[in-house]
């Protein structure tokens, strides 16, 4: 089992890893750059970062060849969730009330990637930007006060976004998402 995680420049990329990591998965941090048929992997985790979704789309590399062509697991955390809305044909932006810090996070749908998970837990946020608009073929699984879209998934590919960081400890159950994307990447 191998999990790359693609560094989009997110402050905590390496947290993704280290999770990823401990959990003994096989992975490796590896740049947005890389051509698609380049990775080798069973799952991606495209990482949260500073690119502003509507300014500086071109900083997250090739994120939208590895969303087109992938048939493997992947799981889009923070620009990395509001990369994949924009591209899918969604609407993400400017939140009309950033969140930065502890953020109480709802389930709506305890799909796979939520799996197991309470209604509701604590969850780190760090974002200006969020998911407005689903794209087509997607369901909302998560929401907050503030945020319509906390988690995603398309409804019939394993692509999954949240707009919170599960990597952080701050965020109660983060490894039980992370565990539940490696089961995905299992199957």
């Amino acid at each position: 089992m191998k999990i790359l995680v693609v560094d989009n420049g997110g402050q905590w990329t390496h947290r993704e890893w280290r999770v990823l990591r401990d959990l003994g998965v096989d992975t490796a941090i590896v740049p947005n750059t890389l051509g698609y048929d380049e990775l080798d992997a069973d799952g991606l985790v495209l990482s949260g970062g500073a690119p502003r979704v509507g300014e500086d789309t071109p900083k997250l590399g090739n994120s939208g060849e590895y969303l087109d062509k992938a048939t493997i697991p992947i799981l889009g955390i923070c620009v990395g969730h509001q990369f994949m809305t924009l591209h899918f044909g969604g609407s993400a932006g400017p939140a009309e009330v950033a969140e930065f810090g502890k953020v109480e996070l709802i389930v709506d749908d305890h799909d796979e990637i939520l799996k197991s998970l309470p209604d509701r837990f604590q969850g780190w946020l760090s974002h200006n930007d969020e998911t407005k608009i689903l794209p087509e073929n997607f369901i909302g699984l998560a929401h907050s006060k503030n945020c319509r879209y906390q988690a995603m998934r398309h409804e019939t590919r394993p692509i999954f976004g949240v707009q919170f960081h599960p990597e952080v400890e701050h965020t109660e159950h983060g490894e039980d998402i992370f565990k539940n994307f490696i089961g995905v990447c299992k199957k």
